[in-house]
């Protein structure tokens, strides 16, 4: 299979550079607005600078679109007068669907579908080197999916197809373990920083806490893995922790995420009573 990709930022970058090493797909190359980004991923991954998308679009069987998700069906908009017929179209979006993407795709002998990374992309340098421990998600056309399906599953990578309805909600569940994760962090580190701690050491001293509690949240689940004065049912404690925290943001984010706590304490114990808890939390 040759593969092109359209975009040369992180996620091309990074995809290219994981397809090389596999052995089991050819990388064709790169088109980019910028000719010395496309040169850049060219030179990374030992494949070709293109200047326009359709000279790009000949020489492939599967072309990623790797824009930002906002651009993504400006792209498709751009190429639907290319030779599509035959072709796959690939976006590695988790929010959108393939129909969203690329809507009418059928009408011009093409297929599509969006390969989706749980990998948190960081650079276009190092990151492929961790990607064979992500779990790839499918969305798309039957054929399209089958399609990749096998090649990434060729690859030794773990795939799972999803349907076109879910993906929303999909993304959100990333997005609450990638994203809203650096929040808690960022408020903890803070909180430390009232304390006197710089931000080196408020990082050091949390690193052993929050590595042993995810690896625990990993393991056993989150309702198992959960402690602290939540669980415990200790609302002294969890009330002067809310009269600590400014109003606000930090307030309500701290009130919130506890109040799901407590929906996993009592999972993990029936037999208690957290009413009160409640009662403070929602009050």
């Amino acid at each position: 299979m040759k593969i092109g990709f359209i975009g040369a930022g992180k996620v091309g970058c990074t995809l290219g550079l994981y397809f090389r090493q596999s052995g089991l797909a050819e990388i064709a190359g790169y088109y980019s607005r910028s000719l010395s980004s496309a040169q850049e991923a060219a030179g990374l991954t030992d494949s070709r600078a293109f200047s326009s998308t359709s000279e790009l679009i000949k020489k492939c069987d599967s072309i990623f679109i790797t824009a930002p998700d906002g651009e993504i069906r400006n792209v498709y908009e751009s190429i639907r007068g290319a030779a599509l017929s035959g072709k796959t179209l690939c976006h590695c979006s988790g929010a959108m669907t393939a129909a969203e993407a690329f809507p009418g795709i059928a009408e011009y002998g093409a297929s599509a579908c969006s390969v989706h990374p749980l990998f948190p992309v960081s650079d276009k340098y190092t990151a492929y080197k961790r990607l064979g421990d992500a779990m790839f998600c499918l969305e798309g056309d039957s054929a399209a999916v089958e399609l990749w399906q096998g090649v990434l599953g060729s690859m030794g990578l773990r795939t799972r197809q999803i349907p076109g309805e879910a993906k929303s909600r999909y993304h959100a569940a990333c997005a609450v373990m990638s994203n809203l994760v650096c929040a808690l962090a960022a408020e903890s580190t803070e909180l430390l920083a009232e304390c006197g701690f710089t931000d080196e050491e408020a990082r050091m001293a949390l690193r052993p806490l929050a590595e042993y509690n995810l690896s625990g949240i990993l393991s056993r689940g989150a309702a198992e893995a959960l402690t602290g004065p939540v669980e415990r049912c200790d609302v002294p404690t969890v009330k002067k922790h809310l009269e600590c925290i400014p109003e606000g943001t930090d307030r309500e984010l701290y009130r919130y995420a506890s109040l799901k706590l407590v929906e996993l304490a009592r999972q993990k114990h029936p037999e208690r009573d957290y009413s009160g808890m409640e009662e403070l939390l929602k009050n």
